[in-house]
């Protein structure tokens, strides 16, 4: 016997190499017994070291101002997390033995904030070489030395959705992140239990990469809505394939061959199948129902729309055929198919019955998603619960990981912040963010450098403003881009 790591999920599992030789007739009911009881305590054992992998934390939060989400205000209420799990919530709760209690009195408790849109911990985002990249994963190219997660901590994000960028029409599949900073091992740091999705994008970007600066389809908006169908029609025929080969290969001396594996059509299958959650960069409404009419005619109802600019325009039709829209709470205008936009935009999805969420899709605004929740009161008189929402429960309801975290209910797991000040206060500061239990984040304790991995040659960090593609969706195709503007210059 011995343990050995699994390269798919990173957990440990172990192997049994071992031959028993017993003679036949001494393998009796006795023997495969305690063969069987055996086995039952090695799977056990697996199962324990797998889930021991990441830390779960017990604490015990007391006489906070609670704010469950999906239950309502509780005033000067206790929250018990064990073995990172929320056990207990409510009034005069006591501590069980060497359980950490913290006195909340005076403060706002919280679930942790969700980013449904970020390029957090990525090393690369856009694998920008084809309309369609299905295979790639950005599991695969995910850095837990970033500072950048420890930064998101400290603005209360416990979790964000680290998305390929919006170079393609079908990118690459997207991981669901859990910040526990600390860990060097991207495993870790992966929510094993969330999910699949995948990005798609709709627009601009895709036709400005592949039209103009590559000169292959898509060229224009027809020739996304091309390239979608095309590829679910081929993944079709490959499902039907695969399917021909089982049921004849299930024949009695058949001789069947299996079709070529393609990954990249089999990606496309499981998301005809369910398996997958498509989150879809979009703007423009036209292109937004475009994609809801695809999604229809291919019986696919797993559907995020990112970004969502002109989504008020259509907000009947995402509440009805989708699993809502993540939006920006204030940024448009910033090219031209994004000129069309307002500041009430996710006030009227959430009126019409749309699930909307509000993301950073960058590496500063994610530190304070709180502020952007808060001008949904400003700008269509969201309540507490509603605004809070954005930021919590909803993004974890289009990610499909709302029966484990975005709440703070007995059962779910114990990701919290503790705010000095009401979260949607514009002088609301975190003060300790926990993920599964275990403090990550803490304002007065944490030393003021937190990165992991320093380089030996830079003093001190430089900080500019950038205006680039930098922790953005089109980071790494900006030569395409200078290739374009070239091109536009000489038709002048």
């Amino acid at each position: 016997m011995k343990l050995s790591r699994t390269q798919e999920s990173g957990t440990w599992m172990i192997l049994i190499h071992a031959k028993f030789h017993v003679p036949l007739k001494k393998r009796n009911h006795k023997y495969m017994k305690k063969t069987t009881y055996f086995l039952a305590a090695l799977l056990g054992l697996s199962i324990q070291i797998a889930s021991a992998q990441v830390k779960k934390g017990s604490v015990l939060i007391k006489n906070a101002t609670v704010l469950t989400i999906t239950n309502g205000t509780l005033e000067n209420s206790d929250v018990l997390v064990q073995d990172g799990i929320i056990k207990k919530v409510g009034q005069n709760i006591n501590a069980p033995k060497d359980v950490t209690t913290i006195d909340g009195t005076g403060k706002y408790l919280m679930p942790g904030i969700i980013d449904a849109h970020s390029h957090l911990g990525l090393d690369v985002v856009n694998e920008a070489t084809a309309p369609i990249v299905a295979e790639v994963r950005m599991k695969d190219v995910v850095n837990p030395f970033e500072v950048g997660i420890y930064r998101a901590l400290a603005g209360g994000v416990t979790i964000s959705h680290a998305m390929h960028g919006s170079a393609n029409v079908i990118g690459g599949q997207n991981a669901t992140l859990k910040h526990r900073w600390g860990s060097t091992d991207p495993a870790d740091i992966i929510m094993q239990d969330a999910p699949r999705t995948i990005k798609f994008a709709l627009g601009e970007n895709p036709t400005r990469v592949h039209g103009r600066g590559n000169g292959i389809q898509p060229r224009t908006r027809m020739g996304v809505e091309g390239i979608l169908r095309n590829g679910f029609n081929e993944a079709i025929q490959y499902k039907k394939a695969w399917d021909e080969y089982n049921s004849a290969s299930s024949q009695k001396n058949s001789k069947a061959l299996p079709p070529v594996h393609n990954e990249r059509l089999q990606i496309l299958s499981d998301i005809l199948d369910g398996k997958i959650i498509i989150h879809c960069h979009s703007y423009r409404a036209d292109e937004i129902y475009m994609l809801i009419n695809v999604a229809r005619d291919f019986g696919i109802t797993k559907l995020v729309f990112q970004h969502t600019n002109e989504g008020f325009k259509v907000a009947p039709e995402i509440a009805e055929y989708t699993m809502g829209a993540s939006v920006f709470a204030d940024w448009w205008a910033y090219k031209f198919e994004v000129y069309y936009s307002t500041a009430y935009n996710a006030a009227i999805l959430t009126e019409n019955g749309a699930i909307t969420s509000i993301n950073s899709d960058d590496a500063e605004l994610i530190r304070h998603l709180y502020h952007e929740a808060a001008k949904t009161q400003r700008y269509g008189g969201m309540t507490d619960d509603q605004a809070l929402s954005m930021i919590t429960i909803n993004p974890a309801k289009q990610l499909g990981i709302d029966e484990k975290v975005g709440s703070i209910e007995e059962g779910k797991q114990g990701d919290l912040v503790l705010f000095e000040g009401h979260p949607l206060s514009s002088y609301a500061v975190p003060q300790m963010t926990f993920v599964d239990g275990v403090k990550y984040f803490d304002i007065k304790e944490d030393a003021d450098d937190q990165r992991l991995k320093i380089s030996p040659t830079q003093m001190v960090e430089e900080v500019t403003i950038s205006t680039d593609h930098e922790d953005r969706c089109m980071q790494g195709t900006e030569s395409l881009f200078e290739t374009t503007n070239s091109l536009f210059l000489l038709n002048q």
